[in-house]
């Protein structure tokens, strides 16, 4: 049986390179073993012009948003980074998004397939699995910038100040806008419109309880080596607000 692989009918001997045991297990698996980090210095990324701090992450994403609302798209080869992308990830940025099908994160950032690690669900809000998905991105795949994406005219934020106001919501949407009901709290504090301020809230909440998520996150944020921003889309233009 062979020491590596396991395989009962294989003996790869002990000239069995460490790059060839790299393509045996693949890279999710491999990122399972150790961090992706580690194995940055030695080049080893499906995509090194992915490889950012996390300013450089923010400045990428911006100038791509640009082209988005300028109309100036690049052309993305598709073909050559599926072909890239085969052995594994190193996006650059992760977006919390909502789900609403007016945004794409994806295209509102001009960016190529491996670039940007979505999680989408309505409200943009940050739950348990929502956070251990980032917790991956940042630990095994070395992304270094976390966003959250909500938008105007949000209708989960919407339901969520409904419900607030005594109106039964069908199905699961009671759990759902649980989520989202301390930042329609908070905004009914304040002056202005109520859906505004909320998606505003909901926004930053959720920044914030994303960079004190421990112990993974909230370590990579002390130590600078991730930063956790927000922002809002704009619906009429594409633009995004940055808070």
């Amino acid at each position: 049986m062979c020491a590596i692989c396991g395989n009962p009918s294989m003996n790869h001997g002990s000239g069995y390179s460490r790059r060839s045991f790299l393509k045996l297990v693949g890279g999710a698996g491999f990122a399972l073993a150790a961090p992706a980090r580690s194995l940055f210095a030695a080049g080893e990324v499906p995509k090194p012009e992915n490889v950012l701090t996390p300013d450089q992450a923010l400045e990428r994403l911006k100038k791509g948003n640009q082209r988005y609302v300028d109309g100036k798209l690049k052309r993305h080869d598709f073909v050559a980074e599926r072909e890239a992308l085969v052995g594994g990830q190193n996006p650059y940025a992760g977006i919390l998004s909502c789900a609403d099908s007016r945004i794409a994160p994806e295209y509102a950032f001009d960016t190529g397939r491996g670039d940007v690690f979505v999680v989408r669900v309505a409200g943009n809000f940050a739950d348990t699995d929502g956070t251990a998905s980032f917790e991956y991105a940042v630990k095994f795949l070395g992304t270094t910038l976390l966003v959250v994406l909500g938008h105007d005219k949000c209708g989960a934020v919407s339901a969520a100040i409904d419900a607030s106001k005594g109106a039964t919501l069908p199905g699961h949407l009671p759990d759902l806008v649980e989520h989202i009901q301390p930042a329609v709290k908070t905004a009914m504090s304040e002056s202005g419109d109520l859906l505004t301020n909320a998606i505003r809230e909901n926004v930053l909440l959720n920044v914030e309880n994303l960079k004190s998520a421990s112990p993974i996150i909230s370590d990579y944020v002390t130590q600078k080596k991730v930063m956790v921003v927000g922002g809002i889309y704009k619906l009429d233009d594409g633009r995004i607000e940055w808070l």
